[in-house]
């Protein structure tokens, strides 16, 4: 497969760059996603899950076969779609959540819409009681893996102390056009019981996520990581602003710190990514460690970050209005895509003119 050289041309004011307004740089460009698939699940009962409670499994049989394929070909057209404005390709790297099995994004990779980027998959079974985990997917021409590991999340119901089964979280550490990254894909546990209640696990999450960053800043303080996805907490929240220490300034972080470049859209501007009871919550997130901040375009940077709302993703009448336009609803398929928008951030690197060639 052709490798992709995509730039693009951006032109940069005096006070970000300290260049004249009028000078053109040249950039390449990648898209980092994260999206919560809701119940990407396949059409067969497995005997070790319980993917029978799934909205899939609840439907006429006979029906099963034609809402999976229609619900692969919906998540097939978000990604291709997500960056594809800017960057003129899919994203580079895209963490997903929600998925029963590594089939299911086989599936997804292999339709027509993605065929073509010859997507990668990195995924691991976790011992989540509904039977979902989170994976990675990656343009092979683009990045390429060295290592990767699932960990294990232990928590404990507050009341019964009884442990409880979910994701583990993911790291990938490879080569993004040659620029050494590691990114965490997690899929922290749910509100169920309520927020209060729940919080501990989040917060017990949000630690093991820490963990595993100084971990890798201990090998390395520069480390360049990238801590996405489906968190089950707001920007604001203790998990986010005591255990992670996730910070919304861009400007004082400090080495080993972590930029949250969401918290503002949720502060400021009261943007989310999942609605619930006439509310938005701002649950889908990437983050990333302070290397990626500093000024030197040479190798890959931060440039932006947004929430993935396109119009076709949205309810466009009821009560609903606005929210993400999800794939299951009243014990139905109704053709469309995710509770959850999809977010996203730039990485752009400098791109040199090639040195011209003396002749000897």
């Amino acid at each position: 497969m052709k490798k992709f050289n995509l730039t693009i041309i951006v032109i940069f004011l005096l006070a970000l760059f300290n260049v004249n307004a009028q000078e053109k740089k040249k950039f390449k460009i990648h898209t980092v996603a994260f999206y919560n698939l809701e119940n990407l699940f396949d059409t067969i009962n497995d005997p070790i899950k319980y993917d029978e409670a799934s909205p899939i499994m609840e439907m006429n049989e006979a029906l099963r076969g034609e809402v999976y394929k229609n619900k692969v070909r919906n998540m097939a057209r978000v990604v291709a779609d997500i960056g594809s404005e800017d960057t003129n390709n899919t994203p580079a790297l895209i963490g997903v959540s929600e998925v029963e099995n590594r089939q299911v994004l086989v599936d997804l990779v292999n339709d027509p819409q993605l065929l073509h980027k010859d997507y990668g998959i990195i995924h691991y079974e976790s011992p989540d009681k509904r039977g979902i985990d989170v994976a990675l997917l990656y343009q092979k021409a683009l990045f390429k893996p060295k290592d990767s590991s699932s960990h294990v999340l232990l928590i404990y119901d507050d009341l019964t102390r009884d442990r409880v089964y979910t994701r583990d979280q993911l790291l990938v550490s490879g080569e993004l056009d040659g620029d050494l990254i590691h990114v965490i894909v997690n899929h922290w546990p749910s509100r169920s019981g309520g927020e209060a209640r729940s919080r501990s696990k989040r917060v017990g999450a949000a630690k093991l996520n820490k963990r595993i960053i100084d971990s890798l800043q201990s090998i390395d303080p520069y480390a360049k990581v990238i801590t996405m996805g489906d968190f089950n907490d707001n920007p604001t929240n203790a998990s986010f602003k005591k255990a992670l220490k996730a910070k919304a300034d861009k400007d004082k972080i400090p080495l080993k710190g972590i930029y949250n470049p969401f918290e503002n859209q949720y502060k400021k501007m009261g943007l989310g990514t999942t609605g619930y009871r006439d509310a938005w919550s701002l649950f889908d997130m990437v983050l990333i460690t302070q290397p990626f901040l500093e000024k030197d375009y040479s190798s890959f940077r931060f440039y932006k970050a947004g929430i993935f709302n396109k119009h076709y993703l949205t309810n466009k009448r009821g009560r609903y209005k606005g929210y993400p336009f999800r794939s299951f609803a009243d014990g139905g398929f109704t053709d469309g895509f995710s509770d959850h928008f999809p977010v996203y951030i730039y990485l752009i690197k400098e791109v040199k003119d090639e040195e011209p060639k003396t002749e000897n």
